[in-house]
């Protein structure tokens, strides 16, 4: 089964986040299938905090991937977030 989730990256005490579609048998930081956007929880300034491609999550999920609870939450709160970005790719 295809689960949608985060690989964490980055120093100790630094954590880094890419938000990854992968096999679920598959390690946390081990091989994925493709890099759907970055999550930076300690991002400061202009820095990004969160980024991500809402079109390939979109075709995962419709293709019967799983998104953890983690990055669920996420991808709602990056859609109220850039609610243009959306309209735009609609």
């Amino acid at each position: 089964m295809v689960t949608i989730r985060l690989s964490r990256g980055g120093s100790k005490k630094r954590p880094f986040y890419h938000i990854v579609a992968t096999d679920s048998r598959n390690r946390r930081d081990g091989r994925y299938l493709e890099r759907l956007g970055l999550f930076n929880p300690l991002a400061v300034g202009q820095s990004p905090g969160l980024r991500m491609d809402l079109d390939r999550v979109n075709y995962w999920v419709g293709n019967g991937a799983q998104m953890s609870d983690r990055v669920a939450q996420l991808v709602k709160d990056y859609q109220k977030q850039a609610p243009v970005a959306v309209e735009a790719a609609a």
